[in-house]
């Protein structure tokens, strides 16, 4: 079957930066509904028309991408407004930001902490990958065609290539994860 709107491909993938630093390898096939919103649109439209055992490569820019970086996401915060076990990689919805951190700062972004001082914590709103331009090579272990209801959700519950909106988060995950 080749690939087309509407059908759910399983990919693995190598992802590396333009300096061929190698960011991530994804060697277990995962499945990715395309027309739907688990892709980036520049992958989608590299994948038409292949069909399983293909490979295919492509560059994103930031913009293809996960945007790029923008420094107003960057917030300096209290140490004593977060609890005593917080570490740096950790991430923290903005929704769920302790009383008395910086009110412009976004609630519906993901915060990660990059840095922790005795006085200060760094919270970082953009993506990680955000303004790097990013090299993938993708395989094709395998295409289907979407079950109504990965059509009718828009994903076939894969969400490495989005940030899932804070307001579509399953209850209860408004804390440090």
């Amino acid at each position: 079957m080749d690939i087309n709107q509407q059908c759910v491909v399983a990919l693995t993938w190598t992802l590396k930066d333009t300096l061929n630093e190698e960011l991530d390898v994804l060697d277990e096939p995962v499945e990715f509904l395309i027309g739907g919103q688990d892709l980036f649109k520049k992958i989608e439209d590299a994948l038409q028309g292949h069909r399983a055992g293909a490979s295919v490569a492509l560059q994103l820019e930031p913009e293809e991408a996960f945007g790029d970086y923008q420094e107003q996401l960057l917030f300096l915060e209290k140490r004593e407004l977060f609890p005593p076990e917080l570490e740096e990689g950790m991430t923290i919805e903005g929704s769920a930001l302790p009383a008395g951190c910086n009110p412009e700062a976004p609630k519906d972004a993901l915060y990660t902490v990059t840095e922790i001082y005795p006085e200060h914590v760094v919270l970082d709103g953009n993506h990680p990958l955000a303004g790097i331009a990013l090299r993938l090579t993708l395989k094709v272990e395998d295409v289907r065609e979407a079950t109504e209801e990965e059509i009718g959700r828009g994903t076939a519950g894969t969400g490495f290539f989005r940030i899932q909106p804070i307001d579509t988060m399953p209850p209860g995950s408004n804390t440090l994860q």
